[in-house]
Formats: C-alpha cells, structure tokens, sequence
C-alpha cells in the first residue's frame, strides 16, 4: 500500500467537510475508547490552539490488557457530505507526535463497530497537509464494495499497539486532483 502524500500542489477543488472554529471547535466530534467493550484505552478530546492554529485534539494511552487497543475520536457526516464520488481522497490538516493513526470511514453498508475502510497516515509535530486518496482505503471485517456515494462517518485511531497518542486536525475536507 502506498502512503499518503504530504503537501497538495495537486488539488484543484474541495469540499469543506470541517474546520475548527473558535466558537465551538469540538462540535460534531465524540471519543471512544476501547472500554465500550473491555479495555482500558484512555484518552480526552479537547478544543485547543496548536502553533497558532485552532483544532481538535486527541490523547491518550493506548492500551492491550482485556483485549483493547484503540481510542478513536469521529464524526458522523451530514446527508449533503456522504456523496465523495467526485472526488479523488480525504485531505486532512493534522499534527501529532511523529506517529502513524488510522483514517477510518463507515458507508451504509458497514453494519457492525468494528466494519470500517481503512487508511493510515502519520501525524508529524508539525501542521501538514495530508492528501488520503480513496483507492488507499481498505475494507476490514467487510466484503462490500467501497461505495463513496454512501459515506456516513469519518474517524481518527489510534489502533492495535500499546503507545501514547497525540493527534490534533485543524481541517477535513474532500479534494479533487
């Protein structure tokens, strides 16, 4: 699998998905944690400025015991964002601890929490632009095709290894090359 590209002189449109705001720059957004089914993964969502810049920000640790191992902070998406079929990708404004975390998307095929079409990119100290094109995306614990008219939620993972996670977004949006 190829990784996600930094910095996007290649874009040519968006379609805003998200943008802090100072006003309320968590709206939308929820923390989960692997507890829902038995872990022990802790984290917190705040709204803060990182560098200058408003964002969203995700830490925690991520534990194994009791068979966890995720903390996830996502979004659902409205009725007139689920069509991404004219597009090429996801691109994110992110930065982190020098980590890699999962981008995650649900279609209304996925039926169960742990269906998603998964992609990964890292979250470097600095803000960067990360362009996630969808053929990167992989379906897991599903066999439906990847339907991008259908996409219902958008979530960051910290997943599958025990580590501290630190992942800020100031911007989502949908890019056409």
């Amino acid at each position: 699998m190829t990784a996600p590209t930094a910095a996007a002189p290649t874009v040519s449109s968006t379609l805003e998905l998200w943008r802090a705001a100072p006003a309320d720059p968590t709206a939308g957004w929820r923390l989960v944690a692997d507890q829902v089914m038995g872990g022990v993964s802790s984290g917190t969502l705040v709204a803060t400025e990182r560098d200058g810049a408003d964002c969203v920000c995700m830490s925690g640790e991520v534990r194994l015991e009791n068979n966890g191992g995720f903390l996830q902070i996502l979004r659902d998406l409205p009725p007139a964002h689920r069509d991404a079929s004219a597009y090429h990708g996801v691109l994110l404004e992110v930065a982190g601890n020098d980590d890699a975390y999962g981008l995650h998307l649900k279609t209304g095929d996925v039926q169960r929490p742990w269906q998603s079409y998964r992609a990964t990119f890292t979250a470097t100290p600095q803000w960067s632009t990360i362009l996630v094109p969808f053929a990167l995306f992989r379906a897991h614990r599903l066999n439906a095709p990847f339907d991008l008219t259908d996409l219902r939620r958008l979530a960051l993972v910290a997943i599958g290894r025990a580590f501290h996670a630190e992942v800020c977004v100031r911007r989502i949006a949908f890019y056409r090359a």
